[in-house]
């Protein structure tokens, strides 16, 4: 069977590039190996771990306020209650996402493991052979499994199967500190779990603003165990109880009854065979590509976590789109992250858009500024204390990064995405009226202090103060 586009993976990647496709007349195959559409995203990624996140907000919020208040609260949840609510969020969003929707667009979709026998041609595992003038592979990753000595002798799991376990885990190693793992880690927290963490390297949250960083590790070791600079190198038994050994900055047993791996993901490439098109993975098994999205072969592209660039959902939808235009189109149009956020989803939520103030300061020679916002009404109305912004720019007001914590930070920082995308320098937000008490007044603030330096801190302010001054003396003198 000869198609135009070929697209290897049904997750958001390659939904989108198989949708556009097809509605711009293209012949287009879809080869998904699950039985089901959607991905990671959908099925153990995005949709699921923020059900649950939902669910433990929800009984953490219920217990503070019981607390608050005066009233006494006991138990535990139903974790069969937590884990149908997440498979309902997942249900429903799978119809959107189902084999029929896809087909009534016209494409082809196949169930099977493909794999490349030539730069054109694609065979799927007890399935037919097909023929693609251009192939998008968006396999997606998988979670990366370390070699901890006797890891078979304990329940592991993975965002793969913590949503679809029947048994709660009352004692859990968390390995790994990045977004996943603390992310589960207070969720189960929340839920009643003993969770203790551990990150490898020295610091958690490496690539955030270090400011932002630091006041977010604050927050979540109220609720979380962390143990920074340690690993974990060892499982074992004794009598009938499971221990983790420790190693590092912290050497400890910890008692566990599983064993939450996530340190890290690894792209789906294994079972592609790519050599057979001529095609090469980085180091670390990532399908090598350029700007436009392109493999070393040119009518090979792929896109989301398999390219190794921008490991996260609304970035491979992005890049959907622009392999839509260069291969359907013939376009040469490149993909830049250099105004895509992403969002940590903690409580409290980490927001990060473009540079961190270490990195402006490499960038521009130490000639930036920074404006900070913390304490809106709205916020100390609700009990928030975390709340905090942090908008780094050139001398001028131009956006250079912006960084949000706090609880929803992901929805009212979504102003500075428009603000940097559209290249509005920062003291135009101060010209947008809110509705107050709104949330994105604290972000409104970093505009206020841009204005109140650049305006009230100026000598043309010692100029007018000096102006007033005379003629109020003046008006004295001749009255």
């Amino acid at each position: 069977m000869k198609y135009d586009v070929i697209v290897i993976g049904g997750g958001s990647g390659g939904l989108t590039v198989a949708s556009g496709a097809a509605r711009f007349g293209a012949k287009t195959a879809l080869i998904e190996k699950e039985a089901q559409l959607g991905g990671d995203c959908l099925h153990y990624g995005c949709v699921p771990s923020k059900a649950l996140i939902a669910a433990s907000r929800e009984v953490h919020d219920a217990r503070q306020a019981a607390k608050r208040f005066g009233i006494s609260v006991t138990g535990k949840p139903d974790w069969k209650k937590v884990t149908g609510s997440i498979q309902q969020a997942v249900d429903t969003i799978q119809e959107h996402d189902s084999h029929e929707r896809f087909e009534r667009e016209g494409i082809d979709v196949y169930t099977g493991e493909a794999s490349f026998a030539g730069k054109n041609r694609i065979d799927l595992k007890d399935g037919p052979s097909l023929e693609g003038e251009k192939i998008v592979i968006a396999t997606g990753s998988s979670p990366a499994i370390l070699p901890i000595e006797g890891i078979e002798q304990i329940r592991v799991l993975t965002n793969e199967s913590v949503f679809y376990t029947n048994q709660f885990p009352e004692r859990v190693v968390m390995v790994g500190g990045g977004p996943i793992g603390l992310e589960m880690a207070q969720a189960l927290s929340r839920l009643g779990s003993e969770v203790t963490v551990l990150e490898n390297s020295d610091h958690l949250l490496i690539k955030e603003d270090r400011e932002i960083a630091a006041r977010a590790v604050t927050s979540l070791q109220k609720e979380l165990r962390i143990l920074t600079g340690t690993r974990a190198s060892k499982v074992y038994r004794e009598g009938n109880k499971t221990f983790v050994e420790t190693e590092g900055r912290h050497s400890e047993n910890i008692e566990a009854d599983a064993l939450f791996v996530a340190a890290g993901r690894k792209p789906n490439t294994k079972s592609l065979h790519v050599q057979r098109a001529g095609l090469s993975l980085t180091k670390g098994g990532a399908v090598k590509v350029n700007d436009k999205l392109q493999t070393e072969v040119a009518h090979i592209y792929a896109v989301g976590d398999v390219n190794g660039r921008f490991p996260f959902t609304h970035g491979a939808g992005e890049e959907g789109k622009t392999v839509i235009a260069n291969a359907l189109f013939g376009l040469r149009r490149k993909i830049s992250y250099d105004d895509m956020p992403w969002c940590f989803y903690t409580d409290p939520e980490i927001f990060h858009l473009g540079l961190t103030e270490d990195e402006a300061a490499q960038e521009t020679g130490g000639d930036y500024d920074v404006y900070r916002g913390s304490g809106a009404d709205r916020m100390i109305a609700e009990g928030d204390e975390d709340s905090f912004v942090k908008v780094i720019t050139k001398r001028d007001g131009t956006i250079l990064g912006a960084h949000g914590l706090g609880r929803n930070a992901s929805d009212w920082m979504q102003t500075m995405v428009l603000m940097k995308a559209k290249g509005h320098p920062l003291k135009d937000l101060s010209s947008i009226t809110h509705p107050y008490p709104a949330r994105t007044e604290i972000v409104k603030q970093t505009s206020d202090a841009w204005w109140t330096k650049k305006l009230f801190q100026s000598p043309l302010t010692g100029l007018s103060k000096k102006a007033l001054k005379a003629k109020r003396s003046f008006k004295t003198k001749h009255s």
